[in-house]
């Protein structure tokens, strides 16, 4: 069941936004993992912003595409602490995981084809 429209996701998106930079100061995260939270905010706002969603500025990403996007991040999440070596960060590794868990729970319960619908007017997802 696909109970997050578009417009509540976009919501959603800027507190990720939000979280990830606060997280570094909030959590005491040490270098790495800190850069990579302040890096995946930019990713995460600058994704937001170019979607086709209605929080969207340039709308260059269909908001479809957005949603694969998330679903590859989710995973994505859980791997980096193992990836850049700091798993053994307990609060780091766990703030990753939460995150990832986060990501995918939304992903799945967001409606993300309801964007197309509306834009086609026909309650038909647009091809073109």
């Amino acid at each position: 069941m696909k109970v997050i429209s578009p417009h509540m996701h976009g919501y959603l998106d800027f507190l990720t936004v939000v979280i990830f930079l606060l997280a570094p100061t909030l959590l005491g995260l040490s270098q790495v993992p800190a850069i990579l939270a302040y890096g995946l905010a930019a990713v995460h706002l600058t994704v937001t912003l170019a979607s086709d969603s209605p929080f969207g500025v340039t709308k260059l990403i269909p908001f479809t595409i957005h949603g694969w996007i998330e679903r590859l991040v989710g995973p994505l999440l859980i791997a980096l602490p193992f990836i850049f070596g700091f798993a053994n960060e307990e609060v780091a590794t766990n703030f990753y995981i939460v995150m990832a868990v986060v990501v995918i729970v939304v992903g799945m319960l967001t409606n993300y084809q309801e964007e197309a619908r509306h834009r086609s007017g026909n309650g038909k997802v647009s091809t073109q």
